[in-house]
């Protein structure tokens, strides 16, 4: 699995990251999970939480994103883009 990641504000990309594992024997959810944390950490960012819409887009378009609201913490980025490759 691999998961690309950026981190956007306004139309300018500050960061961004590639992490990929190969595990098998995991179901798809806990190897998306681990991806999406090792993520968050490459980007050097809080895991944001997840919402209904979150997995709506991700099944229907391999992409979501999250913005500033679904943060604990304030963001300096507008929003953060997950995409499935």
């Amino acid at each position: 699995m691999i998961l690309h990641g950026k981190l956007i504000k306004g139309t300018k990309t500050l960061k961004e990251a590639l992490v990929e594992k190969s595990e098998e024997g995991i179901s798809f959810r806990d190897a998306l999970e681990e991806c999406f944390i090792d993520l968050c950490k490459e980007l050097d960012i809080q895991v944001p939480i997840w919402l209904g819409k979150n997995t709506t887009e991700f099944v229907n378009y391999r992409r979501t994103f999250f913005d500033g609201d679904q943060f604990m913490e304030k963001v300096s980025f507008d929003r953060f883009e997950v995409r499935f490759e």
